[in-house]
């Protein structure tokens, strides 16, 4: 693959917009078409950036020629749809977050990537982050020990009507999937896959997790007390607990601009940078690491792994059973419950 990486956008929401002024910030990075459900929506989003080409339909973006990959910003309700086309016409993708509905949609369209040697990442923007990944290091040298627990919390309290998407099990509401999929993955990025998983939350008349509880438990005796909420305002914070030190996030743990670092008997050190790209803000570096992936002839990014995400989807799926929260998506793709 050339230098220039050809983008196309597929959705016209507020984080399709974040993502392509990210793209837009990158030299190497060219967003070249952006699909809507409906042609209006797509030329207004492609005026708004510059964009040459504007489709009214999907599959018009997928059939074009000079797109090398999609960027799939649908609410994470369609993502398996809009994932399984680009897919199959050969464009490789990168899809928000969370991943799917359920695991077994995620299983799916792994399959199916690996199967026609195609490029698939969650776009899972807190992996790429330098800081996080210079958190991972210091865990990988043994700078805090053991992690004996990790927390994380995400929430916020929006006016959200009963009408609202966020209220809608069809449409994967509650705030498990908008916000949960960040402190879950942050806890398993340093731990893996938990041997046991507990659950409790409040639910709504239909039957979506308002405010959610979790304690995830691993059989080295580590744990994760993570948070997630659409009805309370949180810090965002999160922390690392190790059994000679300790990593603490004091707010916007999931794109941090630092942290701290409090190594047994040591007064604590603040961490502005990590590897990776420096200078760049939020979404550009994940756009960056699938660019490199691309260049590389990679069909997976070692930083945002396949497999990582599929755990991640099936911990949320064992968070759902415990707490009672069904999907429709739920009888055709059953979800991967331990």
């Amino acid at each position: 693959m050339s230098r220039t990486v050809r983008w196309g956008v597929l959705a016209t929401g507020g984080i399709a917009a974040t993502f392509t002024a990210a793209l837009q910030g990158l030299p190497d990075a060219e967003v070249v078409a952006v699909a809507s459900r409906t042609d209006a929506s797509a030329r207004a989003f492609a005026d708004r950036f510059s964009i040459p080409r504007a489709y009214g339909s999907w599959a018009e973006l997928v059939a074009d020629e000079e797109v090398d990959v999609v960027y799939v910003a649908t609410p994470h309700s369609a993502h398996y749809e809009a994932t399984a086309l680009a897919l199959k016409a050969g464009k490789h993708v990168l899809c928000e977050k969370a991943f799917t509905l359920n695991a077994g949609q995620a299983a799916e369209l792994v399959e199916l990537a690996r199967e026609r040697g195609l490029f698939l990442m969650e776009a899972m923007w807190t992996y790429c982050n330098p800081l996080v990944r210079r958190m991972t290091e210091l865990v990988r040298e043994g700078a805090i020990g053991e992690i004996r627990t990790v927390q994380a919390d995400f929430g916020f309290a929006g006016d959200f009507g009963a009408d609202h998407r966020l209220r809608d099990p069809a449409l994967g509401g509650g705030a498990l999937l908008d916000l949960g999929v960040y402190p879950v993955a942050f806890a398993q990025l340093l731990l893996g896959e938990p041997d046991r998983i507990q659950a409790d939350a409040l639910l709504s008349p239909e039957g979506v997790d308002l405010n959610t509880g979790m304690l995830l438990s691993w059989a080295s005796g580590a744990n994760a007390l993570l948070s997630c909420s659409i009805v309370g305002h949180h810090a965002t914070a999160a922390s690392v607990v190790g059994t000679a030190g300790r990593m603490d996030f004091p707010h916007g743990f999931f794109h941090p601009d630092h942290f701290l670092l409090t190594r047994a008997g040591a007064e604590p050190e603040r961490i502005e940078s990590g590897p990776g790209p420096q200078g760049l803000s939020g979404m550009q570096f994940e756009a960056a690491e699938v660019m490199r992936a691309l260049r590389a002839g990679e069909t997976e990014s070692p930083l945002v792994p396949l497999e990582g995400s599929l755990a991640v989807m099936r911990t949320l799926d064992a968070v759902r059973d415990r707490v009672g929260v069904r999907y429709p998506a739920d009888d055709l793709f059953p979800a991967q419950v331990h």
